[in-house]
């Protein structure tokens, strides 16, 4: 369940009745809220304005669109996807028009779905989150019932021009949601990355728009974009987050689910094509080889992952039949049903530099430890700002969450406090610095500080290794001197383990095991704990 240190407000839309040639009814009403009382509701009507804005909004930004509007009967015309001509004014198209269509749009929508009590209880939630603290946020999250309202931007919302669309702020985080779902299951304690990288079938054959996607070098382009955003992590210095990326080409059902199943993995990341189908939608995982969002869930959840990720077309948009749009249909829709933590779709289609720019900036805020939610929004941000305002890249992404999760991929470790340099205990110690860096990320450095390093699992030690072979006291790095001096002459640095499965040494004379005893160390040695799977640790001698 949620924290008490999460303040959630959840809020759901959905279609109370339709009468032809009536205008459509709504009802808007609060089911969760950080207070007594919050559970508001209250009904509305779609306005006109709001619709020929989001008709407008669709001819400009959803073109290829795949419904034919032809098709769509006229009652339905006003919501559903569509294109229609621009008014008089369109002739000012470019980017202050586009810009102004966004805003005018985001604007449009805040006012349809905060209005009356909702907003009154928007406001009272907003204080209370300012009350705890000014980096408390408060998580709006937004449920959206009717199957034709799907395809809406809802993360465009602004209160009013000047204001910031919700979907970037980071006091307000925004994601979208589900009360019909299934029980979270008990998730694992994660201080990896853990990721499965997936890339499907090069062409549908359906659509002539896919073209090759070089599935070879994309695997190793996203694989090495994913990775390196958390190598150059440099912010994340004192709680290094070790990346691992195992990578999956056009496979099998069957060789996906096992992969999923032998491995543990905390985040899915598809790439390919897609579509939106009853039953959660299709991935083509290879050439007559599909699989809908309900089978797929069904590995995801056994095998606890927490994120999932999908880099293709429509994944958050519903299906239909005769036009007639399916509710709870979308892929993401139904993973989170199923009780999948968290998932990230694309509402629409992304280019494919969209797409990596937009995994760099989410992979390098997930390093930071940051909720799944937060980190959605830095990227969004970052998407924003290379693609601009006016264009539709950082309005594709949607991000459901489980009522249940409060967004945590990685646990955060709290500070540990160190001893100053003018303790009393090093006191007449060499000026000469000892650390332990791990292998390939010289930005994390942890000093050996006043002679000693503890090192395990266990939140009480200056090195905490989450990694699950890693015992709760495993070892601790001390420094005896014999002589004082400034080349930091007559100073031995000692290995002593504690531990269930020892520690691996590696040497001039190779790797040793270290198992309840104490080793001498040398500068350029590199040490594993527990297991050989482990991450690698560099001891190193010098300034």
């Amino acid at each position: 369940m949620l924290p008490t240190k999460s303040l959630c407000l959840n809020i759901s839309i959905d279609r109370l009745h339709q009468v032809p040639g009536k205008a459509d009814h709504f009802a808007v009403w609060v089911w969760n809220a950080p207070y007594p009382g919050g559970h508001v509701h209250h009904d509305c009507i779609l306005p006109e304005s709001l619709a020929e804005t989001w008709m407008i909004w669709q001819d400009m930004f959803s073109p290829f669109s795949c419904v034919q509007p032809s098709k769509i009967p006229a009652h339905q015309r006003a919501i559903a996807p569509t294109v229609v001509v621009s008014p008089a004014n369109s002739g000012k198209s470019g980017a202050t028009y586009s810009g102004h269509l966004m805003q005018q749009l985001g604007i449009d929508l805040w006012k349809w779905l905060f209005d009356g009590p909702i907003q009154n209880c928007l406001e009272r939630s907003q204080g209370i989150a300012i009350g705890i603290g000014p980096t408390q946020p408060l998580r709006l999250r937004l449920e959206v019932r009717d199957p034709d309202l799907i395809l809406m931007p809802w993360e465009i919302m602004q209160p009013q021009v000047g204001k910031q669309a919700i979907s970037l702020s980071q006091q307000l985080l925004f994601s979208r949601t589900s009360s019909d779902v299934a029980p979270l299951p008990p998730l694992r304690t994660e201080q990896t990355l853990n990721i499965l990288l997936v890339l499907g079938e090069e062409s549908t054959g359906q659509n002539s728009n896919g073209g090759s996607l070089k599935l070879e070098q994309e695997a190793k382009l996203l694989a090495s974009v994913l990775e390196d955003s958390v190598l150059n992590n440099t912010k994340a210095v004192g709680t290094f987050v070790p990346c691992q990326v195992d990578t999956l080409i056009v496979p099998t059902a069957a060789e996906l689910i096992s992969t999923l199943e032998n491995g543990m993995y905390n985040v899915l990341f598809y790439a390919g094509h897609g579509a939106a189908a009853p039953n959660g939608g299709l991935l083509y995982l290879r050439p007559g080889v599909t699989m809908n969002g309900t089978e797929l869930a069904q590995v995801l959840t056994r095998c606890k992952v927490t994120l999932a990720v999908f880099n293709s077309c429509w994944g958050a948009q519903s299906a239909r039949i005769n036009y007639q749009a399916i509710g709870r249909s979308s892929l993401a829709e139904v993973l989170i049903h199923h009780g999948v933590p968290a998932v990230l779709a694309m509402r629409d289609a992304i280019a494919d530099q969209e797409a990596i720019s937009f995994i760099e900036a989410l992979a390098r805020a997930l390093a930071e430890r940051k909720p799944i939610d937060q980190a959605v929004a830095i990227a969004r941000q970052q998407l924003l700002t290379l693609y601009k305002f006016n264009q539709p890249a950082w309005t594709l992404p949607v991000l459901y969450i489980h009522p249940e999760f409060d967004g945590q991929l990685l646990e955060v470790i709290p500070d540990i406090t160190e001893l100053p340099p003018d303790s009393p205990t090093s006191v007449g110690r060499p000026h000469l610095k000892a650390y332990l860096r791990p292998v390939g990320f010289t930005a994390n450095v942890y000093n050996i500080n006043s002679g000693l390093l503890r090192i395990g699992r266990a939140q009480k030690n200056d090195l905490v290794i989450l990694e699950k072979w890693v015992s709760q006291t495993h070892a601790e790095i001390i420094c005896r001197c014999t002589s004082l001096n400034a080349n930091g002459g007559g100073v031995n640095y000692f290995l002593r383990d504690f531990s269930r499965f020892g520690t691996l040494v590696s040497g001039p004379d190779g790797v040793h095991k270290v198992h309840h005893e104490q080793v001498s160390l040398q500068s350029g040695m590199e040490l594993k704990f527990g297991s050989s799977k482990g991450q690698s640790w560099e001891f190193v001698i010098g300034n």
